[in-house]
């Protein structure tokens, strides 16, 4: 991680802007609010390593250091104090870490307020006004105090002082949330308000009771105009099961928001991915079913994923779905090639099949243009007021076959494959070759230069080109059919015309030895057993066949169905007019109609 990363993200999430304050100082700078800094940006050039090192002090209290626990967290390097800590910045660093450091400190800035004590009956109960000006000691001070309901006023106390940690904020809110939850006020509140992480405690009573009134309506499918503060309180309890009977009813109350709120123009476009991300992440850490999690997933990262998944394994998809996962990391989109605008299909199959051939080759292919899964850590709901009683329970949850979590010991880990570890320029590469390959061999026109280093991608083409022409030359090959049930009715024409045709002579010749032969061969059928004997004797019998009127096919298929049962395997093959023997099956034949095989 770099420093211009959490200036990034500040700029981004809280309107804080860098300032170099120091022009005869270079390499220092600050992001402040109100005048108060939050952090103190140090960039310094190393001559022994050749290097940036890149730090920063951090307003977020020393407490961070132990609840963090991470190598790159330190003592402040320059500030003084309990309340701040040192950030190394290097490959160790992990963004959210830092994201979430920083956002408490503008949170221990920003919601800090004057305290205001009202002396209601029957005990005292404070008001916190932030933002406001003391009242004047010398005015009518009771006269402008609001009306504070009897459900707000009992809330106020529930709010504990213990620490000014963000977990304590957190669990502040979930326990003073519950105690409100089925509270609605008619009190409407009109005025402006910008708070981060914005909770119970930072609003005034008219504030409160504004707040109610709107989520009164908001409950009931009319979501009004609001200062995201409103909004975001109302997600916040959301997220904590606060109005909500279930995990399911809490995703479906969420969504619901996004359309009536969000979509309608009432909300921007930060709100609708802290959402997107908060929907999954509550998803995942509820356990709900994976085509849960993936119906309220950002879009992107479902495509992504989905994609991925194809290219790793296109063996088993279709040439469409691999194609527009082949788009979906392209960096010229293939569907503008010649090769596919020429012949759409054509040029999908032939792309397709130019990765499925690469992937084949070998696995490397997938993982030289987009690396391995790795773990990151996790932090979900980390941009939100959250809160959970205990460690959360060790868990495995899988939201597809590219993306997975686990938590060991109240830790998270995010398993995926990750942008920073692609390699686009060898994807683009693979493309582009096959790209020229196919514009060559399809006579496109538009050809492309050659890229060095990237011959399999071209040797894929070509094999995807060969087998296209392979198939085409097998589909134009005439194919022959065979109905197998038409050969018993054949035998039995051919033996009727065959009989229709002996002489009387013949007729009794074959009877005789029906009556006097070996009566082991009679499966085989006495007009065909003088036939076999010839065969295995060596003897021709293209004659005998022509002046029996028999053909050579029909008897062939009369002995092998004959010697099935006792081979189950064909003993003899017609190959035009003549029949011959399988000499693997002569001793069998032999010992079948009374011969002898080889001693």
């Amino acid at each position: 991680m770099e420093l211009s990363e959490l200036t990034a993200y500040a700029a981004r999430e809280f309107h804080i802007s860098e300032e170099r304050r120091w022009t005869g100082i270079p390499g220092f700078s600050v992001l402040a609010d109100s005048g108060r800094w939050l952090a103190l940006l140090m960039s310094q050039w190393d001559p022994a390593s050749g290097t940036e090192i890149q730090r920063c002090d951090i307003r977020c209290g020393q407490e961070a250091l132990r609840r963090a626990g991470r190598p790159y967290l330190s003592r402040p390097f320059r500030m003084k104090g309990s309340g701040w800590i040192g950030v190394t910045f290097d490959e160790r660093t992990e963004p959210d870490v830092v994201f979430h450091l920083f956002a408490c400190a503008v949170d221990s800035i920003r919601a800090s307020g004057c305290t205001i004590v009202l002396e209601t009956p029957p005990a005292a109960s404070q008001v916190i006004y932030p933002d406001a000006p003391r009242p004047d000691v010398g005015g009518d001070f009771h006269a402008d105090i609001p009306a504070i309901p009897e459900r707000i006023r009992g809330m106020m106390p529930l709010y504990e002082h213990k620490d000014s940690s963000f977990t304590q904020k957190c669990r502040n809110f979930y326990i003073q949330g519950k105690f409100m939850e089925d509270y609605e006020d008619d009190s409407p509140w009109a005025g402006t308000i910008h708070r981060y992480f914005p909770a119970y405690h930072d609003l005034s009573i008219p504030q409160l009771r504004g707040y109610f009134t709107w989520r009164t309506h908001a409950r009931k499918g009319d979501y009004q105009a609001a200062p995201a503060t409103f909004a975001y309180i109302y997600l916040y309890e959301l997220l904590n099961g606060i109005g909500a009977s279930s995990p399911e009813d809490s995703l479906t109350k969420m969504k619901e928001f996004g359309t009536g709120f969000i979509d309608a123009g009432k909300g921007d476009a930060a709100m609708l991915r802290n959402l997107q991300r908060w929907m999954l992440e509550y998803a995942v850490i509820k356990g709900l079913p994976p085509e849960t999690a993936r119906e309220y997933a950002p879009a992107a990262i479902i495509r992504n994923d989905d994609a991925l998944a194809v290219l790793r394994e296109p063996g088993n998809r279709t040439d469409d779905e691999v194609f527009a996962a082949i788009r979906c990391f392209a960096g010229k989109d293939p569907a503008r090639s010649p090769a596919v605008t020429k012949d759409e299909a054509r040029g999908k199959r032939l792309f397709a099949s130019a990765w499925r051939m690469a992937s084949q080759q070998s696995t490397d292919t997938f993982t030289r243009c987009f690396g391995s899964r790795k773990a990151f850590p996790w932090h979900p709901l980390g941009n939100a007021i959250y809160w959970e009683s205990g460690k959360h329970p060790d868990t495995d949850y899988a939201l597809d076959c590219c993306r997975t979590y686990s938590c060991r010991h109240g830790r998270w880990q995010e398993t995926r494959y990750d942008e920073l570890g692609f390699h686009p320029a060898a994807f683009d590469a693979f493309i582009h070759e096959a790209d020229r390959v196919l514009r060559r061999a399809l006579k496109t026109g538009h050809y492309l230069k050659s890229i060095p280093g990237y011959e399999q991608a071209a040797a894929c083409a070509e094999a995807a080109l060969k087998a296209e022409r392979q198939a085409e030359i097998e589909a134009a090959r005439p194919q022959i059919t065979i109905d197998i049930s038409h050969l018993a009715r054949i035998r039995q024409d051919a033996s009727a015309t065959r009989d229709s045709l002996l002489t009387e002579e013949e007729m009794d010749d074959a009877q005789e030895a029906t009556e006097d032969g070996p009566q082991g061969n009679d499966a085989i059928g006495i007009p065909y057993q003088d036939i076999l004997m010839a065969l295995l004797d060596g003897r021709p019998v293209r004659q005998q066949l022509r002046e029996r009127r028999l053909m050579p096919s029909l008897v062939a298929d009369a002995i092998n169905e004959a010697l099935s049962e006792e081979i189950g395997d064909n003993v003899i093959e017609c190959d035009g007019d003549d029949i011959i023997v399988i000499e693997d099956y002569r001793d069998d034949i032999l010992r079948i109609i009374g011969g002898k095989g080889d001693e």
